[in-house]
């Protein structure tokens, strides 16, 4: 087009200058023919004539057709659901602008693709601290971490095995738990469930970067780090003799939604009926936004043609959940019959897919397990490696801190159970590292900055975008909420938490917080009075973090160590310590940690405290005739207590008596037959944190005899 407008005007420019100089050229040509003058003049007017008019002609249709060439005439433009073009004016109705077809040629469908999943690719690599390090922020680089580097392969509670086949007899050999990937490569259509922090989004970010690292050629994070070999359990076996995980659908092209965003600026109004286009809009809108808008149509053509993984996150983690409920399963499943050779995984908090409604049709089913010891050591060990990279430390340093880690870890079995749960494991690697390689002295102080932590993401604000991407607070915090104080809706858990303690039937696991209780101590906490119950109890379903929802009406803690915590922090400001110290002494298998936590909470504002909780626990002086039950419980935790939270380098006067009359019963519990054994290897080492009286430190620890233990042998004969 282009070139035939260049010979146009050239031709008409030869034209003009033809005749401009008629004058000049033309009266040679014509004397040199021997016309006559007045024939000469005449034709030569003649010419003139026609050169002008045809330069004149060819000027206007160059200009006409140029100015067709660049847009007076109707651009062809792409719908936003796909559909084949069609011929139309840009409209300013559209909130989003329209791609043209010169625009989309032009683009090449490769280079389209290469940048989607780079930003795939770097979106799902970034993992965060902020909101797990207490002293970590949002614009500190050493707060963000690569996923590639850290990620610990996660197993599900199912085996190889069939329940009916592990009961029957001839096993010869042992059952072994299937992996998350395992898992997905089995199953086309899988719903992943997991507890809050037990790594479900993780995962799913997870395998979206190793099959966008795939397809780019990445060296880090590829198909091979997806199927890497599950870590072992056993120090000593090489886990490179171990086969890899089972992966035979290639690079798939990912796709990865997060299904709270959906429910925010993709779902139709509540009530209305929603279908898959509803979520290939809401993708379409996503790609738009972040500038590759002419993808879309590349992307559901391979999706419809070739398939794909579909990663929808969070099925019920959205706002409105229950209004929301049947759409999205609406959604989910026609989106499923609609691109049918897709592969699809939604994740979903345990409870709430337990219960038929949120059940999707032709889904399998499994759940993640809890860390093992192996994925717990893995994981420590990947984590100071990439610290040490990341902040020049030294490879050897690091790995000497990542063996304390693990000893403190395996040694305790409260942090073991903790570390069962990714997040709480990953505080715990968190607080280690920016504490220089050591957890807190206390272990209250680990378990007050876990609770803080899980406070905060119960309570926070909720940030979703609208359509336009403009940012909208779509929930306040619950204390802005409330109009209440951060504190006494605090105050408020503690208490809860007390009394689920109290009445708990099982001393083992979590206890049951009743909605109702929840509720109405919120509701009395309240300075809002636009706020009801019925969307109190909507807003609390939306919530994990220190209270998660367990069922119907029912709420429960992450774990038995935070119900334990909450309820000391309460005793610690109800009648202390007298009230802790009844119910240690008369209750010590369901009080006995709660008051050790209790003694770490009150010690941290003075030490006096502690030492009157120890005086309350163990009141009078050894008397082996009157001792109860409850003296004998009061004295062993009393040992506890100051073993555990006192300052034992300064002691007062009137603590010195205290000390020494908690080490007298420490000894006579030692020697008393019928108190159980494990309670007195307690007391032993109580004992030898105290002191133990009957060795004397001035003389290397030896007995406190006159003859410090030796014994005297007279004069004699000797064979």
């Amino acid at each position: 087009m282009f070139k035939r407008l260049g010979g146009l005007f050239v031709v008409g420019v030869v034209l003009a200058v033809g005749a401009f100089t008629l004058k000049w050229w033309w009266p040679p040509l014509l004397e040199f023919l021997n016309l006559r003058k007045d024939t000469l003049e005449a034709l030569q007017a003649l010419v003139q004539i026609i050169l002008w008019v045809g330069a004149a002609i060819l000027g206007v249709i160059s200009w006409l057709r140029r100015e067709k060439a660049t847009g007076l005439a109707p651009r062809v433009e792409i719908s936003s659901t796909g559909e084949p073009p069609s011929l139309e004016k840009k409209s300013s109705e559209s909130t989003l602008p329209k791609r043209s077809v010169s625009a989309s040629v032009e683009a090449d469908p490769t280079a389209l693709r290469r940048t989607y999943l780079e930003r795939l690719f770097r979106t799902c690599r970034k993992l965060s601290l902020t909101g797990i390090d207490p002293q970590a922020t949002g614009d500190d680089p050493e707060a963000v971490l690569d996923l590639d580097a850290i990620y610990t392969a996660m197993l599900t509670e199912q085996t190889d095995q069939p329940a009916e086949h592990r009961r029957g007899a001839g096993i010869e050999r042992e059952t072994r738990r299937l992996s998350a990937v395992e898992q997905l490569n089995n199953h086309k259509h899988l719903v992943l469930l997991g507890d809050p922090g037990g790594g479900k989004s993780t995962f799913v970010n997870f395998v979206t970067l190793c099959l966008a690292g795939e397809a780019l050629g990445k060296s880090g994070a590829n198909l091979s780090l997806l199927t890497a070999p599950l870590p072992s359990d056993e120090e000593d076996e090489e886990e490179e003799n171990k086969p890899p995980q089972p992966w035979v659908h290639g690079s798939l092209l990912p796709v990865r939604i997060i299904l709270r965003d959906f429910a925010a600026r993709g779902l139709p109004e509540a009530g209305e009926a929603a279908c898959a286009d509803h979520l290939w809009r809401f993708i379409e809108k996503e790609l738009q936004r972040a500038g590759i808008g002419d993808f879309a149509p590349h992307l559901r053509k391979e999706l419809l043609e070739q398939g794909g993984l579909v990663l929808l996150d969070g099925l019920d983690e959205v706002p409105e959940a229950e209004r929301r409920r049947e759409q999205l399963k609406q959604v989910v499943e026609d989106f499923v019959t609609t691109f049918s050779r897709c592969r699809v995984l939604v994740t979903s908090r345990v409870y709430a897919y337990q219960q038929k409604e949120w059940r999707l049709t032709d889904f399998a089913v499994t759940k993640l397990a809890p860390f093992s010891k192996g994925q717990i050591r893995r994981f420590i060990y990947a984590w100071y490696d990439h610290i040490a990279a990341r902040r020049s430390m030294d490879p050897e340093d690091a790995r000497g801190k990542a063996t304390l880690l693990e000893g403190a870890v395996f040694s305790s079995e409260r942090l073991l159970e903790l570390a069962e749960r990714p997040l709480l494991l990953t505080l715990m690697a968190s607080l280690h590292a920016w504490h220089g390689g050591t957890l807190p002295e206390r272990r209250v102080k680990l378990y007050a900055a876990a609770t803080d932590m899980l406070l905060h993401w119960w309570e926070q604000a909720k940030v979703i975008r609208d359509a336009q991407g403009n940012i909208i607070l779509q929930q306040p915090s619950l204390s802005q909420w409330l109009r209440a104080d951060r504190e006494r809706v605090r105050e408020l858990l503690n208490e809860l938490a007390f009394k689920a303690h109290a009445g708990q039937s099982d001393l083992t696991g979590t206890a049951d917080v009743p909605e109702g209780e929840l509720i109405s101590g919120l509701m009395k906490l309240r300075n809002n009075p636009d706020v009801n119950p019925a969307e109190l109890m909507d807003y609390l379903e939306q919530r994990a973090g220190l209270l998660l929802p367990r069922g119907n009406g029912v709420y429960t803690f992450p774990h038995r160590t935070f119900q334990e915590y909450l309820a000391a922090c309460h005793l610690t400001d109800d009648n202390f310590p007298d009230k802790l110290a009844e119910l240690g002494r008369n209750d010590p298998d369901r009080w006995r940690e709660v008051v050790l936590l209790g003694a770490g909470k009150s010690a941290e504002g003075a030490d006096f405290a502690v030492w009157a909780l120890a005086e309350n626990l163990c009141p009078a002086e050894v008397n082996e005739s009157k001792q109860g039950k409850a003296d004998c419980w009061g004295a062993l935790l009393a040992g506890q207590v100051l073993a555990e939270s006192a300052n034992l380098n300064k002691i007062s006067q009137s603590n010195a008596g205290k000390l020494h009359r908690v080490q007298q019963w420490l000894v006579y519990l030692l020697e008393r037959s019928d108190f159980p054994a494990v309670e007195r290897v307690a007391a032993g080492n109580a004992l030898a944190r105290l002191g133990d009286p009957r060795f004397r430190e001035e003389a290397w620890f030896l007995p406190d005899e006159p003859l410090l233990g030796f014994i005297e042998i007279p004069a004699g004969t000797f064979l």
